[in-house]
């Protein structure tokens, strides 16, 4: 017996490994060799691509397309719309299915509405990208990026809310109340 549950128009290939308490929800399709995470929710209209892995709770909004070569570490959240890439250069009349890059989204990151990820970009732990950006480069832990092309406009906290750095580099979640410090250009939570 299943674990999750799987809307009636949902579509799930043969040789997917799906994760206790996870949801699939209207038409969307889960293709061959997936790993989805427990306690995923995958939203309407989703299509995860072959061999693209989940892990825990990550939040798929309607209207996600994941393709081949992305991994999500624990509690990603992907907005409504947003898609990820898998080749550089594609072309209808080639195939490059060899030539997949990888692109690793880490834990805790938040992919904005409508966003686009190039693929071979990673995203930094907690990073924050906003609605419609274009990432076309790096993204470093806790950073919020915005924009076509995507540029870091500032850092956020692990609850998503906007560090103000000190004179002295140290910032303060307004939410968590975590204490957090930016050292050459990089920060870390104390």
């Amino acid at each position: 017996m299943k674990e999750y549950f799987a809307h009636e128009t949902a579509v799930i290939d043969a040789d997917c490994n799906i994760g206790k308490d996870t949801k699939i929800w209207h038409f969307s399709h889960i293709m061959s060799h997936c790993i989805i995470g427990e306690s995923c929710n995958i939203g309407q209209n989703v299509v995860v691509s072959p061999k693209v892995v989940l892990g825990k709770n990550v939040k798929v909004q309607n209207n996600v397309s994941i393709y081949t070569g992305v991994i999500c570490e624990n509690d990603v959240f992907l907005g409504p719309s947003m898609v990820f890439t898998n080749v550089i250069n594609p072309r209808s009349a080639i195939k490059r299915q060899d030539q997949y890059l990888k692109t690793l989204v880490k834990k805790g990151a938040s992919i904005g509405a409508n966003a686009t990820i190039v693929c071979g970009n990673n995203i930094g732990e907690f990073a924050f990208i906003g609605a419609g950006a274009v990432v076309t480069k790096e993204v470093p832990p806790f950073a919020l990026v915005v924009g076509n092309p995507s540029k870091q406009i500032g850092w956020v906290s692990e609850y998503g809310h906007r560090l103000n750095f000190d004179e002295k580099g140290f910032a303060t979640c307004k939410e968590s109340k975590q204490q957090y410090q930016l050292k050459n250009n990089s920060v870390i939570k104390l």
